[in-house]
């Protein structure tokens, strides 16, 4: 199998970090060859973070370099823009439809850019939801990050099944039902 190429981006706070622990978990339970690396801007609330997860036969270098990603996992909408350039042609981006104003837009010196989402479209394969939405209706906003995973394992290799065993010794104890929940209404959303 060819190395696939995962990355997730996000804003500080968003639970990067928990998802790419599920999605090593998952490569590794499955027996491949995996390379995780943690690319942070300011990992306190508002700076990107970001991560790649790599897995394959044999993987050599943790980094995924631009144009080669098969699936970008993004938390927010500016993110999935400032990301969008390391997409493969045929990749895909999952994206969660939200806006989270970074540092210079707060402070007024820039503006965060309209039509995000219908731009990305015109050029890559897009799968928005508003995972925030969903994840409040579960009774719990902080899983939203879970629900985008759910979403996005649609275009890997692994069953439900095989998430869930890794969701279950991933997450805090009492937190396995509601993440599994979570990560069930993203998978339904995009089969």
């Amino acid at each position: 199998m060819a190395t696939k190429n995962i990355m997730i981006v996000g804003v500080g706070g968003q639970g990067t970090l928990l998802t790419s622990r599920i999605l090593g978990g998952i490569t590794i339970h499955a027996g491949y060859d995996v390379k995780l690396s943690e690319v942070h801007g300011m990992a306190q609330r508002g700076g990107s973070v970001v991560t790649f997860v790599r897995y394959g036969e044999n993987v050599t270098e943790p980094i995924v370099e631009e144009g080669q990603a098969d699936v970008l996992i993004a938390f927010e909408r500016l993110e999935a823009l400032r990301y969008a350039h390391f997409l493969k042609k045929d990749g895909v981006i999952v994206v969660n439809d939200q806006r989270i104003d970074p540092m210079p837009v707060v402070i007024g010196a820039a503006e965060y850019p309209e039509h995000i989402l219908e731009d990305l479209s015109k050029k890559y394969k897009v799968l928005a939801l508003d995972a925030m939405t969903e994840a409040k209706k579960l009774g719990n906003s902080r899983v939203f990050n879970i629900i985008v995973l759910g979403a996005a394992a649609a275009h890997m290799d692994f069953s439900k099944e095989e998430w869930f065993e890794v969701i279950e010794k991933t997450v805090p104890p009492k937190t396995i039902e509601i993440n599994k929940k979570a990560f069930e209404v993203g998978f339904e959303m995009h089969k």
